[in-house]
């Protein structure tokens, strides 16, 4: 099936995980893919293992200036995006009474301001029919300790959601948003927590997962290809 052949993805955060998966399978279904990471290593792996249709951007989503180079790169590639995936970011927990600044500000940086300007730098590229896909979470859907800061800036991006797909109607551009839940990334690789202490957290999990077993990223690149398509 070639349901994005001459069709140009740009997925934020898509050197591993789902944002990765999403890339291979577009790419797979006739499709050409631009993605972003923050270190040069990892998107130069990424697009070597990607292939010749895939091209990278180094780019970290917390970053303004980052940012707003953003439209000048991708049109240097690309004169339209048809698929707008935002799927960087990654967890850093913490109580209330020991979250600091820094923390608060990196995770609002990168998944609430990084998203909404990301949005406005590239929207000069999308067409009429073209898809916006917004990533957020299910801990949007409860309360749980040490995630207010994570869980409300994942919030925000769900809110995003709905006022985005409001507003670009008049464009005929249509926005989504998948609310993944535990899958199998490097979402706990910027926590500070140790191999054995992230597979003992990966471990506590599993039980309450009804599957028994964490989510693959193929499954929810599935979702976000279901959403671009026409």
């Amino acid at each position: 099936m070639q349901r994005f052949k001459n069709k140009f993805a740009l997925i934020r955060g898509g050197t591993n995980g789902m944002g990765f998966a999403t890339a291979k399978q577009f790419i797979t279904e006739g499709g050409q893919v631009i993605i972003t990471g923050r270190s040069l290593e990892t998107v130069n792996k990424a697009v070597n293992e990607l292939g010749e249709n895939a091209f990278g951007i180094v780019s970290n989503a917390g970053n303004m200036l980052d940012i707003f180079k953003l439209f000048e790169q991708v049109s240097a590639i690309t004169k339209s995006v048809d698929l707008l995936f935002i799927n960087a970011g990654y967890g850093q927990f913490s109580s209330v009474e020991e979250a600091t600044e820094a923390h608060f500000d990196t995770l609002f940086n990168m998944l609430v301001k990084g998203t909404f300007f990301t949005v406005q730098q590239l929207l000069p590229l999308m067409k009429e029919g073209n898809s916006i896909v917004l990533n957020t979470s299910f801990v949007t859907q409860f309360g749980n300790p040490n995630f207010s800061v994570y869980a409300a800036a994942k919030s925000a991006v769900q809110s995003f959601i709905k006022s985005f797909a409001a507003e670009f109607t008049e464009k005929n551009i249509r926005v989504n948003g998948i609310s993944p839940g535990h899958i199998k990334t490097n979402i706990f690789n910027n926590t500070g927590l140790n191999t054995e202490q992230i597979e003992g957290a990966i471990q506590s999990i599993i039980p309450t997962i009804p599957f028994k077993q964490l989510g693959d990223p193929r499954e929810i690149a599935s979702a976000v290809l279901f959403l671009a398509s026409q």
